[in-house]
């Protein structure tokens, strides 16, 4: 398949998470609140509804040999738990000074956000900085450096091989206990199951595993005829990917910025991102929803430009997001992620408690 094609697809999977995250409220930082504020864990049912799906998914795409997750980023020998933890916990904060994650940040740019669209260009620039500029140096010296290496890899099903079971038996058994958890829990309470919620949980999950697919399946070159070595096409990272919000924002600005440089690419990240904005303008303008939105005083845009910062920087130092680690990868059952998924959710948790006991004060 061209390279065109798989971007196309790309766009077309970014679009349609625009489109229902529009349509369902599809949130993480939503989700944490509801528990907070009212105790109402339905969207966060709706969020491990599609890392559910997106781990059972996943697995069973390995299984029949169409990709291989260990060709991803997230499922390598190293476990650089302390950038997992630090970035994670900066990332949750930041979700909630910023009104919302990458993704989400993304959708609201499309529905007319103003304040997202600063966000956008704060987190691209701090997550750039974070990967090849000034932080990035700082990162690589301090946070990456406290790491544990495991030969057979970090994620569950190596650790269950590790222990004597057989590959294919450790990611069924790891895929299934998990997978078949979270359903159980999402589906113990009957008032969870409405439309938007199945559909948003359903929907998200499936297109991190199309992601999967059109990036490591479509868009595997066994032997790339320019440098007769393995690819991926259109892939930043040169390895298979699927949805994540922080560094495709980061790869964006670039390409805008250096537009005439010939070795800057459209990319699938790219794509992605900018199907997210297409799809949530769409459907803001279809519903009649779209509207402009801008800061209502200076300490609002601190909050954002803050909460931008830390999305781009923890974000970075996680390697991903609450789609890109929390569901894209968690589906890889990669320890990693568990530790940035956990992170991220008390970070965000502390920070609103946090701003709850200073309203209550006030």
């Amino acid at each position: 398949m061209s390279t065109t094609s798989i971007l196309f697809l790309a766009f077309g999977l970014g679009a349609t998470f625009g489109a229902l995250s529009q349509k369902t409220h599809f949130c993480t930082m939503g989700a944490v609140a509801d528990i907070i504020n009212m105790e109402d864990w339905s969207r966060m049912r709706m969020w491990l509804l599609a890392i559910a799906i997106a781990i059972l998914g996943s697995a069973a795409l390995h299984g029949a040999g169409v990709i291989d997750l260990g060709k991803s980023i997230y499922r390598t020998p190293t476990l650089t738990w302390l950038s997992h933890l630090v970035g994670g916990l900066l990332f949750g904060v930041g979700m909630v000074l910023a009104s919302g994650c990458g993704a989400r940040t993304l959708t609201r740019v499309g529905a007319g956000n103003l304040k997202s669209l600063v966000v956008f260009l704060v987190l691209g620039v701090t997550a750039y900085m974070t990967m090849r500029g000034v932080l990035g140096v700082l990162r690589v010296n301090t946070l990456d450096t406290i790491a544990i290496t495991l030969p057979g890899g970090q994620d569950i099903p190596a650790l269950l091989a590790a222990a004597g079971m057989a590959p294919s038996t450790a990611l069924a058994v790891g895929a299934l206990a998990i997978g078949g958890s979270l359903l159980a829990f999402c589906f113990a309470r009957r008032d969870f199951i409405t439309p938007d919620n199945i559909l948003g949980g359903l929907a998200v999950g499936i297109i991190v595993i199309g992601g999967w697919y059109v990036s490591g399946h479509l868009g595997y070159l066994a032997e790339d005829p320019d440098t007769l070595q393995e690819a991926y096409l259109a892939t930043n990272s040169g390895r298979m990917e699927s949805l994540t919000f922080v560094a495709p924002q980061a790869y964006t600005l670039e390409l805008l910025m250096l537009w005439s440089d010939s070795s800057r690419k459209l990319s699938f990240g790219i794509a992605l991102a900018l199907g997210v904005i297409a799809g949530s303008t769409l459907w803001a303008l279809v519903t009649r929803q779209f509207r402009w939105e801008g800061f209502r005083d200076v300490a609002d845009l601190v909050r954002h430009l803050a909460g931008g910062a830390l999305m781009g920087f923890g974000g970075v130092t996680a390697m991903g997001c609450t789609i890109g680690q929390g569901i894209t990868g968690v589906s890889t059952l990669a320890l990693g992620s568990f530790i940035t998924l956990l992170a991220i959710v008390a970070g965000a948790a502390a920070t609103l408690k946090y701003e709850y006991w200073r309203l209550m004060r006030e």
